[in-house]
């Protein structure tokens, strides 16, 4: 008789503790789909700039200072840098020569990411792969001359697929 109730009482605080865990569980996803969470009570407000920062964060699977650690630049490099990182980083990690795979795409990611961030604040910019007989247009990118042209100048041959 004593077994009976003993039961019962564990069955009952059981159920008792797994609605409370999904009503938190309801909670957060709630307050996680209104732009708060962690970054929205560290900065006090769920601001449209916080969240459009967070959105693309969570799109690229990293966050600006980490993409730039990736690409070894600071947030002063202009773009000549940053074209040339990226082209030295993603080579030297090609499959191909022997590279990690795994890199050369935390690489794109990274340039990805920086693509986004420049388009969030208005200056949409891209970084395109170099082409393997595009030594004149790289020199052009490095000198400064003519920033812009690097970053729609070639385009990949047409076997090379970036994922």
């Amino acid at each position: 008789m004593a077994g009976r109730v003993i039961a019962q009482i564990i069955v009952m605080g059981s159920q008792i503790v797994g609605k409370a865990f999904m009503e938190a569980y309801r909670q957060a996803a709630a307050n996680a789909a209104r732009g708060g969470g962690h970054h929205a009570a560290k900065n006090g407000s769920g601001g449209s700039k916080t969240a459009a920062a967070d959105a693309a964060t969570r799109k690229a699977g990293m966050t600006v200072d980490e993409a730039m650690n990736i690409l070894n630049i600071t947030k002063e490099a202009d773009l000549a840098k940053v074209v040339k990182n990226y082209q030295h980083l993603f080579k030297v990690n090609d499959k191909a020569v022997g590279g990690s795979f795994y890199l050369q795409s935390k690489v794109v990611r990274a340039k990805e990411r920086l693509e986004m961030e420049w388009a969030a604040q208005g200056n949409p910019m891209k970084i395109e792969p170099e082409a393997p007989a595009a030594e004149s247009t790289t020199s052009e990118a490095a000198s400064g001359s003519n920033a812009t042209a690097s970053s729609t100048s070639q385009q990949p041959p047409p076997g090379n697929k970036q994922v």
